[in-house]
């Protein structure tokens, strides 16, 4: 066991190998199989091992800078997704007590206080100031 175990890390040396985006590719792939199970569409099989082929290509790669690329990529993505969802979240959480305006100007998002009639709202990006119903 010891002797494929080095056989396999002097193979591996200088090649990409595993990350966040292999791992996205392999999970969707097993997906597209399972789906393929209750569809039998040529089609959704077809893309699960296109995507799998890839997948394994990205692993043995010896083109490092392009897969880190492409992975970080990935995951500037995945965060902006992230961040956007935990901001629905937080407005969700505070419908009750503010109120989001957008700034006519500029569009950045502005919070006030439920029930105090109308005011006039000073974007604190672009010193805009606008008069709205809280």
């Amino acid at each position: 066991m010891n002797g494929f175990r080095e056989r396999f890390t002097r193979f591996m040396s200088g090649r990409y190998g595993y990350d966040e985006l292999s791992k996205t590719y392999l999970w969707v792939a097993n997906f597209c199989f399972i789906l393929y199970i209750f569809t039998h569409s040529s089609l959704i099989f077809w893309a699960g091992l296109l995507l799998l082929s890839y997948e394994i290509y990205r692993c043995f790669s010896k083109n490092i800078a392009k897969m880190s690329a492409q992975n970080q990529n990935y995951l500037n993505w995945r965060y902006k997704r992230a961040v956007k969802l935990n901001q629905s979240k937080n407005h969700w959480a505070q419908r009750k007590d503010y109120r989001f305006y957008h700034c006519p100007s500029c569009s950045q998002k502005v919070r006030v206080p439920r029930g105090r009639g109308k005011i006039a709202i000073t974007c604190p990006k672009c010193k805009t100031e606008f008069i709205k119903k809280s």
